[in-house]
């Protein structure tokens, strides 16, 4: 009976014990339960083929974690800051709320320029390269997200090529930044070394302009809004690469393409950005005519391309509004409700092959010095100086 009690004592002890260890890593053990949403893809190199499509890439679609920013999810799937904002309307980009779906613009529509080299679309705040093809292999699409000149230094249009190539830079600023930091109240050193803290990052892309290249940043969240003196500049990860694939002579291209089309599968798609505020164009007309050149190019004599219909309703919804997705506009009754309904859903994680090598959680957009710009109207100055390069 003694034996009976002891026995009862010790399997009771046992179970008093396994239910504190279960308290104590249970969140541990919740944490490693593995999502049912399929993994995120990289967003950074595509192949296509350039005869048929001008479209790469997929739209993914996430729930917000507690700790997510838009800066975070931004440099997490590598696409630019105000993408984030225009794809998701009436979200707070830095208190999105656990749960929130969050729509990452990660599908391109290629802008309507040569594939060869490096090629800028202002509007987009994004580059493409079209690094050579070799013999039998198939055609690629580097693109990665960039931060642009100011309005009042605003990055120039038209053809230039990389100059030269130079790693741990030092940064001389021009005399008019200079003057123009003295006038801010912010004197600027005559040089800054390579280092943490210089604006410039870690390399160099020189353009065959004089005092613009393509550079890193020492200010991450800056991707994706109108921050720098002209200059173009990427996330520290991904100027790395550039820099190592990209070879001294190839040819730069910028444009400021607000709206492309493009093709893909048996659907043309249009990809509309917010228009740069000194931009005067007529938008109208320019959106008519890209329409008419890709409804009349060869991509569009490929199967049954020829016999689509143009969605107008889809078309003037997002022209009135951008919001940096490629959607299809050869598809009846479609509506930008119904395809991001439709669109995939993944896991909000670091995308396998990503270019940013830190996960979840590890502040990947977090600076609270930044001075964030914004496009339009009266936010279009820094938030906060210093002004960069």
């Amino acid at each position: 009976m003694v034996e009976r009690i002891s026995s009862t004592r010790r399997y009771g002890r046992a179970i008093a014990l396994l239910g504190v260890f279960v308290l104590l890593t249970g969140c541990q053990s919740f944490n490693q339960v593995k999502s049912s949403l399929p993994m995120p893809v990289a967003t950074h190199e595509f192949a296509f083929d350039p005869e048929r499509d001008a479209v790469v890439g997929t739209l993914q679609i996430v729930a917000a974690r507690e700790e997510d920013t838009f800066s975070d999810l931004a440099r997490r799937f590598n696409v630019g800051y105000e993408d984030m904002v225009s794809a998701n309307p009436g979200v707070d980009p830095w208190v999105p709320h656990a749960g929130t779906e969050i729509v990452i613009p990660t599908q391109f529509v290629l802008p309507d320029a040569p594939r060869t080299g490096i090629v800028v679309n202002l509007a987009a705040m994004r580059m493409f390269y079209f690094p050579p093809a070799q013999p039998g292999e198939p055609r690629k699409v580097i693109t990665h997200p960039l931060g642009i000149g100011r309005v009042e230094w605003k990055t120039p249009e038209g053809a230039t090529k990389i100059a030269s190539k130079t790693a741990s830079p030092t940064w001389i600023p021009t005399p008019s930044i200079r003057k123009e930091h003295a006038e801010n109240g912010d004197p600027l050193p005559a040089k800054v070394p390579p280092g943490p803290d210089n604006p410039l990052g870690t390399h160099v892309l020189k353009l065959g302009w004089q005092n613009y290249s393509i550079h890193g940043t020492d200010k991450p969240p800056s991707i994706g809004l109108r921050g720098s003196h002209g200059c173009l500049r990427m996330y520290p990860e991904d100027i790395v690469r550039m820099f190592n694939d990209v070879p001294v002579g190839t040819p730069v291209r910028v444009v400021n393409q607000p709206t492309v089309f493009g093709w893909r599968g048996n659907a043309l798609y249009v990809q509309t950005y917010p228009v740069l505020e000194e931009d005067k164009r007529d938008q109208a007309a320019l959106r008519k005519k890209a329409l008419s050149a890709a409804l009349e190019s060869a991509q569009a004599q490929h199967d049954l391309r020829a016999q689509l219909t143009v969605n107008h309703a889809v078309l003037d919804a997002v022209a009135q509004n951008p919001r940096a997705i490629a959607i299809p506009v050869t598809q009846a009754g479609l509506t930008v409700p119904t395809y991001l309904a439709r669109s995939m859903r993944v896991d909000n994680r670091r995308p396998v092959g990503a270019t940013w090598q830190q996960d979840m959680g590890q502040g990947a957009g977090q600076d609270t010095g930044l001075e964030l710009t914004q496009r339009n109207g009266d936010t279009a100055q820094p938030l906060k100086p210093p002004l960069r390069p």
